[in-house]
């Protein structure tokens, strides 16, 4: 009999099997819930417009910069892992105190962003570009504002790192109308030196400097190259204003923290009185110039160390510095001419350098000089600008070891020269001349609207052969000339200084010779009446002679003048007007002893400083008067008598008592 197995009640049937494997109705849903979130991140993706936020954005720049900011074009935003916003039409508003409602524009920006560290609240840009880019940068009128660059306030956490800055076709202004400035700077970026590097910017502008017509060209490191510490950001910059041209090229490093400067520093120009407007040095007026060294800064610390190079037909070399920490600049310097052309020095006494062939002079200078030369005067009557002696400090001292001059035999120059607030200062200025020396400070008050001058000068030792530079003139000559010059003025030139001057000049030489042919140097008409003082010997044995000239208001009047020979004393009296630069001498021989050598004439020396006259004045000759009552007693002031080296022998000393 067939036995059917009875069924296991535990094993499930093939129909419920099926019916376990099958979702529920909830699954369905869920399922159906992520496929409907799924495709609308597709529509959203697919028809999102990032233009929604541009409202926003404008309204969060305008309240952390208090300016109006717009995007005129589209906003679009690229995502992944680095995200890459992208604006066109930007506009950036200028302060409210500027005419030019505009500050910065731009046809497009774009910023990379790094997602993951923008989650952690970190901002790092790897890359910014920039077309078209349009920047003015301008001060504030008066001066009593920051610029318009100032709005940001102190920065909150951590800044931005930006890496990279590409500029396509920039534009950048910068304006100050009080300081006579607008210059207009067209920037566009470079091909990096690798491909880690930022791209350099380079550089190319024009416009003008302080009033003065302005180029630039050259390149620079990226700028975001500055805030990196151990990188040195190289420079090249090529700027002229005006005839003055300055060339900075090498490193930098940190300059933002004002660490340290490593430039090789070019200047030139055709005259350094041109700086004044420029960087406000008050420079006297110099031949044209070329300079080149190491430009360093420390802060507010400007120095030009080791520069060397030539101003007209000196060498100039030395170290210099620019303290701008003070209510004045202050420029200390320590400077050094090897050969300095004694006419480069006419700009500090208000006249230009010599202008013949082969010397150094700009076309200014050279106008100047030809005026000078067909004017009747010869003393410099340019007037001293009292705004740039009130304008800075300064401490120089300038050493020349060799002076080239043709109308003075000078050796050398040691000048130190000290600028406080309008009071200068020449502490010493001294001359090494003809063997020996002129030592002289000078000090000049300009505090006033007149400056108040006082010169004191002492003459030591200076041979009187050497003077000449004529060798056989100069074997016609012996003695050494000492003096005090004492004066004091006030005038705002050379020539009001002297003209107004009081004080003192005695000048005079021991013993010694002088020839005849010497006094050809000062034209015929000399030599010629040389015969109405001496006899006709070559060689004039000098015992001594002297001057002694009392100054008041620029009237030089002879108090001794005198010309002792062995066998004839020459006494004289007159003025020298310094105001109005005329000569007024006369000089009276007087033999020894009795012989036809007695009618020998005056000799009357006059005209002016530019055409002095000598000739023989026979009217003279039976005039006694004031010289006459002299001759029982003559000699040298005591002072000058003891600075004269009158040398051995028993005619040695210098004046005496003699047969009227």
């Amino acid at each position: 009999m067939n036995t059917v197995p009875a069924s296991t009640p535990d094993a499930p049937s093939p129909r419920s099997r099926w019916r376990l494997r099958r979702p529920g109705k909830r699954g369905q849903r869920w399922l159906a819930v992520l496929v409907f979130l799924f495709a609308l991140v597709l529509l959203v993706i697919a028809l999102w417009d990032w233009n929604w936020f541009k409202g926003p954005v404008e309204r969060a720049v305008q309240a952390k910069t208090g300016r109006e900011f717009h995007i005129g074009g589209n906003l679009d935003v690229d995502l992944g892992r680095t995200l890459t916003v992208r604006a066109d039409g930007l506009t950036f508003a200028n302060a409210e105190w500027s005419r030019t409602p505009r500050m910065a524009s731009a046809d497009r920006a774009e910023i990379d962003l790094r997602t993951w560290p923008l989650l952690r609240g970190q901002v790092r840009i790897p890359e910014i570009r920039l077309t078209r880019p349009d920047l003015l940068l301008e001060t504030a009128p008066g001066g009593n504002q920051p610029g318009n660059w100032d709005f940001l306030g102190p920065s909150e956490g951590n800044p931005p790192i930006l890496q990279r800055l590409l500029v396509d076709d920039g534009r950048l202004k910068f304006l100050d109308a009080a300081g006579k400035t607008d210059i207009l700077v067209a920037l566009t970026s470079g091909k990096p030196r690798s491909t880690d590097s930022a791209p350099p910017l380079l550089v190319s502008g024009k416009g003008r400097w302080q009033g003065n017509p302005f180029t630039l060209e050259g390149n620079t490191e990226s700028p975001l190259e500055l805030t990196n510490s151990d990188h040195p950001f190289r420079i090249h910059l090529d700027g002229r204003a005006g005839n003055t041209r300055a060339i900075a090229s090498g490193t930098l490093t940190n300059p933002f923290a004002l660490r340290t400067f490593d430039l090789d520093f070019a200047l030139s120009g055709q005259d350094m009185e041109d700086l004044y407007p420029l960087i406000g040095l008050a420079i006297p007026s110099t031949p044209p110039y070329r300079l080149k060294g190491r430009l360093k800064r420390n802060n507010d610390v400007w120095r030009y160390e080791n520069f060397t190079g030539v101003a007209g037909d000196s060498d100039l070399g030395g170290t210099a510095q620019i303290d701008v920490s003070g209510e004045r600049p202050f420029l200390k310097a320590e400077l050094v001419s090897r050969r300095l052309d004694f006419d480069d020095l006419a700009g500090f006494v208000g006249a230009p350098p010599r202008t013949g062939a082969g010397e150094s002079a700009n076309a200014e200078q050279k106008a100047k000089a030809a005026a000078l030369a067909v004017k009747a005067r010869v003393l410099p009557d340019t007037p001293y600008d009292l705004s740039k002696l009130r304008a800075m400090d300064a401490d120089v001292h300038w050493k020349a070891q060799r002076i080239n001059s043709p109308a003075l035999p000078l050796d050398d120059m040691d000048a130190h020269l000290k600028l406080d607030d309008g009071l200068l200062r020449l502490e010493p200025l001294d001359f090494g001349v003809a063997g020996g020396d002129i030592r002289s400070t000078i000090h000049m008050d300009a505090r006033t609207p007149t400056i108040a001058t006082q010169l004191k000068a002492s003459i030591r030792k200076v041979q009187l052969g050497k003077l000449f530079p004529d060798a056989k003139l100069a074997e016609q000559a012996s003695g050494g000339i000492s003096g005090e010059i004492n004066l004091s003025g006030n005038g705002n030139s050379i020539a009001a200084m002297l003209g107004s001057s009081d004080g003192g000049v005695a000048v005079g030489i021991g013993r010694g010779h002088v020839g005849n042919l010497i006094m050809e140097l000062a034209g015929l008409d000399v030599a010629e009446s040389l015969k109405f003082l001496f006899t006709g010997d070559r060689q004039i044995p000098l015992r001594c002679a002297w001057g002694d000239f009392g100054v008041a208001n620029g009237l030089m009047t002879s108090k001794q003048l005198a010309f002792d020979t062995t066998d004839t004393l020459i006494l004289g009296e007159g003025t020298v007007d310094l105001k109005q630069e005329k000569l007024d001498l006369l000089l009276r021989p007087r033999p020894k002893d009795i012989s036809i050598l007695a009618l020998r004439s005056p000799l009357r020396i006059g005209g002016t400083f530019k055409d002095p006259s000598f000739r023989p004045d026979f009217k003279a000759l039976g005039i006694r008067g004031a010289i006459a009552l002299t001759l029982g007693s003559i000699a040298p002031p005591a002072a000058l008598l003891a600075t004269i080296e009158t040398g051995p022998g028993e005619d040695s000393n210098c004046g005496g008592r003699y047969a009227k």
